[in-house]
């Protein structure tokens, strides 16, 4: 959570001021402590996944609690595995109330990080609209770690910190309700970010600005609402070299369906449909932090999505800024219909290699859960890349097809396009085919987080808002910096 102070150092994990340290228990490796190798033989300690145990050690100044969590096998050791084990310690480390951390780092390519990231994302609570904390459950008082490893790690704790943060911003944003996180409050955010960056620019579009440049969809969209939409645009100069990245994400702040109403059963989830374009914004907040020697253009359109006597109906015709026609044939796939004009403008502003992320489709939960993120890209080579950087995350993404078929599906009787085929077919890779006709050649990837934004129920990231994709984005910015893309 924001305001944890971190840090790496190295030398002996037990010359710590912490008050708690975490040990890593590996199958068939002896503790350097002999009473801590004790609770190991008898089988209170294991080296199981998700395995904790709690004892004490002598200090100089008396006795000091430590966590012993398994970690599996050696060779077995990844980024995830270490994430998930840091987040079972920080769970039982909150629970006890302690207030500083010291992980012993098993060592491991990327692990100290993945160490940083799990204790970060385990650490966050959403509880600002309560009066007070529930009863069975203590606020958090972890306001320090440290992490101990072989070698100089200091890099990448730092950027680990970074990333965590600002996953834990965008989960912030996306579960405040929709009567705080509008989209003036989005746009305010991004705003707040560019003033503490020098290199991030931002602007923002009202309404009238947006319908006449020319964003029919977009304007169509946001026609039923009081609230004001916002196309929220920001523009990071890291470096003078290599591909201007474009980053869109959707943030339909309260998605009614408009004229094709929703069901009302889990209609306060759609406070959530906003996730995309949070991930985003927060994203390159990430970014600039980190000062990446990259371009990059990031493009949110904000707006609700409801009822009312000026809404979009079904059956109209609206144009889009590339000037394409879409037949409306359901106002509740309202999202690819923003996302048209926003990948219009990124292809318009010289976006050459796109990432847009979206909750866009029910089909892929259906389809995926909440495992895996659906892909779907034009580019095998920039799909690679996307894929890469959330393997390295754990935001592991698995890619479904786009197809000519597809493609005929979502011609329109009476314009270019329609946003919804009768024929329920092939439903997230026709809204993937849908998009595809609004980003030209340009490489493009497009990450349907429609079954991970929230509700992710991993050790690190459990109920609630994920910030799903921010780690991946930030990932794939520091992976075209270093040349690797």
């Amino acid at each position: 959570m924001p305001g944890v102070a971190v840090k790496a150092r190295a030398g002996n994990p037990a010359e710590t001021d912490a008050d708690t340290r975490v040990i890593a228990v590996l199958e068939g490796e002896p503790l350097d402590d002999s009473e801590l190798q004790e609770l190991v033989d008898s089988g209170e300690a294991k080296p199981g996944p998700r395995k904790v145990a709690v004892a004490h050690e002598r200090t100089d100044g008396g006795r000091r609690r430590v966590i012993l969590v398994g970690l599996g096998k050696r060779d077995e050791l990844d980024r995830e595995k270490a994430r998930v084990a840091a987040a079972v310690a920080a769970g039982r480390a909150r629970e006890l109330g302690s207030q500083s951390l010291s992980w012993a780092s098993p060592g491991g390519d990327g692990v100290a990080g993945a160490l940083v990231e799990g204790t970060l994302l385990a650490l966050y609570r959403f509880d600002r609209f309560k009066s007070s904390p529930d009863d069975d459950e203590k606020p958090s008082e972890v306001e320090s770690l440290e992490v101990v490893a072989e070698g100089n790690v200091e890099d990448e704790v730092e950027r680990a910190r970074v990333r965590a943060d600002a996953q834990n911003l965008a989960r912030d944003l996306q579960n405040n309700p929709s009567n705080v996180a509008t989209p003036t409050f989005l746009a305010d955010r991004a705003k707040e970010l560019a003033g503490e960056h020098e290199r991030l620019s931002f602007e923002a579009w009202d309404r009238d600005a947006i319908a006449k440049a020319g964003m029919g969809a977009f304007t169509a969209v946001a026609r039923g609402t009081y609230e004001e939409p916002k196309l929220i645009v920001l523009r990071y100069e890291g470096g003078d070299t290599g591909p201007m990245l474009g980053y869109v994400g959707k943030a339909v702040t309260f998605d009614t369906g408009g004229i094709s109403i929703k069901p009302s059963s889990k209609m306060h989830e759609m406070k959530f449909d906003m996730s995309g374009g949070a991930a985003v914004i927060e994203a390159m907040d990430a970014i600039a932090t980190l000062e990446l020697p990259v371009r990059i253009l990031a493009v949110v359109p904000a707006t609700e999505n409801m009822p009312s006597g000026r809404s979009v109906k079904p059956g109209d015709i609206v144009t889009a800024l590339n000037g394409k026609t879409i037949e409306v044939n359901n106002t509740d796939a309202e999202g690819r219909l923003i996302l048209a004009d926003a990948l219009s403008y990124a292809v318009r502003e010289g976006a050459e290699r796109i990432v847009d992320l979206a909750t866009l489709t029910g089909a892929i939960l259906t389809s995926l859960g909440s495992t895996y993120v659906g892909l779907f890209s034009n580019d095998d080579g920039w799909y690679e890349a996307v894929h890469a950087a959330g393997d390295a995350t754990g935001e592991i993404g698995w890619r479904l097809p786009l197809h000519p078929e597809i493609f005929e599906l979502t011609k329109g009787e009476y314009a270019d396009l329609t946003n919804a085929s009768e024929q329920r077919k092939a439903m997230s890779s026709y809204a993937a085919e849908f998009l595809r006709q609004f980003v030209d050649d340009r490489p493009w990837v497009h990450m349907d987080i429609a079954g991970t934004a929230w509700g992710l129920g991993r050790a690190y990231v459990g109920k609630g808002a994920s910030g799903f994709g921010v780690r991946t984005l930030v990932e794939l910015a520091e992976r075209v910096a270093g040349g690797d893309v």
